[in-house]
């Protein structure tokens, strides 16, 4: 984490270990996103708040790989059309695991790894425009999964 995101988070004393090392992305204001409307959607018929896929992956690879993981997460976001405004991604010692989210004007794509176990837990909410049914197919080749349980709940309904 840079000195500059310590200092505004108050913790401009503090001294990373190297053995854990983050990394945080941040890109410029999504200003387009962020005008008048809602963005509320309409899915089946339904007006929602937004799509929140629930993904499970199982027997997955490269769930302990922090650059790779990151750049799937990106990979996401621009599959999905989605506007990405800050990702943070933290590794976990001994076992590698790796959790993090990449904050979006659209919502959230969060991860959550146990690589000794094959397993990750994934949340992908994206309201407004965004189509985050087109991130499934990016974590399918990116983590080539056994296994991929996917749940899709529909945010805000009759709000």
């Amino acid at each position: 984490m840079s000195q500059d995101a310590l200092f505004q988070l108050g913790m401009d004393s503090v001294v990373l270990n190297t053995a854990q090392k983050e990394e945080s992305i941040t890109a410029q204001p999504a200003s387009a996103a962020c005008d008048d409307k809602d963005h509320f959607i309409e899915k089946d018929g339904v007006l929602c708040a937004g799509s929140h896929f629930i993904v499970d992956l199982f027997e997955a690879k490269r769930l302990d790989d922090l650059p790779y993981i990151q750049k799937t997460l990106i990979d996401c976001v621009n599959a999905a059309g989605a506007t990405l405004l800050h990702i943070h991604l933290h590794p976990f010692e001994p076992n590698g695991g790796i959790s993090g989210v990449a904050v979006l004007a659209e919502s959230h794509i969060s991860i959550h790894s146990w690589p000794e176990r094959q397993y990750a837990a994934l949340d992908i909410f994206m309201c407004g425009d965004a189509q985050p049914e087109r991130c499934i197919d990016v974590l399918k080749e990116a983590f080539a999964p056994g296994r991929m349980d996917v749940n899709e709940l529909l945010r805000g309904r009759n709000a």
